[in-house]
């Protein structure tokens, strides 16, 4: 191909792809689209995995998007979808992009207002997914310990064990040499 052909900027399924990467990062890149996705996409469609997506003609481009968009009629199984039964009609989708996020989104709303154990543990911010929790995914401040705050522009002072704010400061040693 001549360089005339070449693209250094292409748009791929709503996303801005530099036109020096291999086809199978640069479709890694569009969220919803993993490696192993994108692999299978260009195995389906006959396209080179490791050609330059700034050498992609319109026609590639395009069956690359609707592929992407309906991979079942690219081929691709319906085990490899992202979204498989779905709750509301029970289809498989592949989803990309802000729907990902969204349905993504939607499904935790909908476990927090059925009061699933799921839900629970996302409304309170607990682990999710069963990991332990004893000693691990601890944020906030330590139980019992007092944090002194210091006033803007004021020395820094140390608060020595058992002297409070109340106890008066300790007396400084006399330069006096000790009488016998």
């Amino acid at each position: 191909m001549s360089a005339s052909e070449y693209k250094h900027i292409l748009r791929i399924a709503g996303k801005d792809i530099g036109g020096s990467k291999k086809l199978i990062v640069a479709l890694s890149e569009i969220k919803g689209v993993g490696y192993n996705f994108a692999q299978i996409l260009t195995q389906s469609l006959n396209i080179n995995p490791n050609l330059r997506v700034g050498f992609l003609t319109e026609n590639d481009i395009r069956e690359i998007e609707q592929a992407i968009s309906n991979p079942t009629k690219a081929g691709i199984p319906q085990w490899y979808l992202n979204r498989r039964k779905n709750m509301d009609d029970g289809s498989n989708y592949h989803m990309i992009t802000s729907d990902l996020d969204f349905a993504a989104s939607n499904d935790i709303e909908r476990e927090k207002l059925v009061m699933s154990w799921r839900g629970y543990r996302h409304m309170f911010g607990l682990r999710v997914r069963g990991q332990c929790t004893r000693t691990t995914g601890r944020r906030g401040g330590a139980v019992g310990v007092k944090k002194v705050k210091a006033m803007p522009g004021a020395a820094p002072t140390a608060v020595a064990a058992g002297a409070g704010p109340t106890s008066p400061a300790p007396a400084p040693p006399s330069k006096e040499p000790d009488k016998k």
